[in-house]
């Protein structure tokens, strides 16, 4: 298992960033009511790659599934630290696909509508999963499952929960919350909440 709760150092900053307060549980935030979900569903990838797919989380598994420890921090201020997550690392889907050299942005899609943008340099980080499991047990599904993504190094609003697609984009097209007046970049230990 890979061990990524070591991070913050690349961002000069503590383990638990300002503002944040630890905890143990895991409250439950989203922006509406837990979509109804298949239990297999289909993760559309389509955009600027090579080759647009459908695939299904056992193909996802196959792709190169892979076990890691990360810290989650939610921009209401809290923060669960050295959560377990199994899923896919995000690079390796962008080179499944072929993301095309003029993808510049990535628009993460969800079942129930969501939306949330991170330039694609951002997501080609191996710590950015497409998960499918968290402390051993499939992710309950209000917590984003069957397929969630997490961005231990951003707020968790840039983890699309319910993922049902991945955008490869050639321009910044911002997302649900970011419409709203959250931050773009939302760096934790900058505390960049808002825009």
């Amino acid at each position: 298992m890979k061990d990524v709760t070591d991070l913050h150092e690349e961002f000069d900053g503590d383990r638990l960033p300002p503002g944040q307060r630890e905890t143990s549980s895991f409250p439950v935030l989203s922006k509406g009511e837990t979509p109804s979900v298949p239990t297999d569903p289909a993760l559309e990838v389509w955009g600027a790659v090579d080759e647009e797919r459908s695939m299904r989380l056992g193909e996802l598994r196959r792709l190169g599934a892979e076990r890691q420890r990360q810290d989650f921090h939610c921009v209401t201020g809290w923060s669960r630290l050295g959560c377990v997550f199994e899923g896919l690392p995000f690079p390796t889907l962008a080179d499944h696909v072929g993301a095309r050299s003029e993808a510049t942005h990535v628009l993460f899609h969800a079942h129930d509508g969501y939306t949330t943008d991170l330039p694609l340099s951002t997501c080609l980080r191996e710590e950015v999963l497409l998960t499918w499991a968290l402390d051993g047990e499939p992710i309950p599904a209000d917590h984003g499952g069957p397929l969630r993504a997490v961005t231990p190094h951003k707020y968790a609003y840039k983890g699309s929960k319910w993922l049902s697609g991945v955008e490869f984009l050639t321009e910044r097209e911002p997302g649900y919350w970011e419409r709203r007046g959250y931050s773009g970049t939302a760096n934790p230990w900058n505390e960049e909440r808002y825009g």
